[in-house]
């Protein structure tokens, strides 16, 4: 059995900002949360059900974390861990109006007392995750951050997932599938050869600091053997 993520913000803090090492909704999210709740502003944490690239009508657990962040008086949704389209702006809890971000648009509908959130790529809304408003406490997190770095058939234990946005494009690396996309609608495409592109891409696209040492090695050689 794999030992779970920790999510104490003393783990947080050292993984992700003293070693660079990235991370996944959770931490990102506490991160942030723990940051903005020091300098002043109110901010619940909320969970989502999973949806992109699911089926109509299909029904996830909530194993998505957001946040909701209250700036004089109006309430705005933060998520600074949606991997691959994460927005990169704060968003009005508004639903029905399209709000525009440095990347793609975003939108809320609503779903009876909760919300669906979608992003416009390429001039088609797609779904993103489900979410309402009653706030999540550590525990709860704790509870899915468990099952996803656990189970067998976790995204999150099964391959190597990273992206990072930049000025005018979206970076993604599934396994060794190194993806860019530029929001000018045009995607590059390469499969990552060796260790050491492995992980010249992880430190210059990804901004990830890859520990060295055998174990590094030897999970990177299965990702591209």
């Amino acid at each position: 059995m794999r030992w779970p993520v920790p999510l104490s913000i003393e783990s947080i803090q050292q993984k992700l900002v003293r070693d660079g090492r990235g991370g996944y909704c959770f931490e990102q999210n506490l991160l942030l949360k723990h940051v903005l709740t020091a300098i002043g502003f109110q901010v619940t944490g909320l969970a989502a059900r999973v949806l992109w690239d699911e089926p109509d009508g299909a029904l996830r657990p909530r194993s998505h974390m957001l946040l909701l962040v209250e700036l004089k008086g109006t309430p705005y949704l933060a998520d600074v861990g949606f991997g691959i389209l994460t927005p990169t702006a704060p968003l009005r809890l508004q639903p029905e109006i399209e709000q525009a971000t440095p990347h793609e648009p975003f939108r809320l509908l609503p779903a009876g007392e909760e919300f669906v959130m979608h992003a416009k790529i390429r001039g088609d809304w797609k779904t993103l995750y489900r979410f309402g408003l009653q706030e999540q406490l550590l525990p709860d997190y704790e509870v899915s951050n468990w099952y996803l770095s656990n189970h067998p058939e976790s995204l999150f234990v099964t391959g190597l997932m990273a992206a990072r946005p930049a000025s005018g494009r979206r970076y993604a690396l599934r396994n060794n599938e190194f993806v860019v996309h530029h929001l000018n609608g045009g995607t590059e495409r390469r499969a990552l050869a060796s260790v050491a592109e492995m992980r010249d891409t992880l430190e210059r696209a990804f901004c990830i600091t890859v520990p060295n040492g055998p174990d590094a090695d030897a999970a990177l050689t299965k990702l591209v053997s």
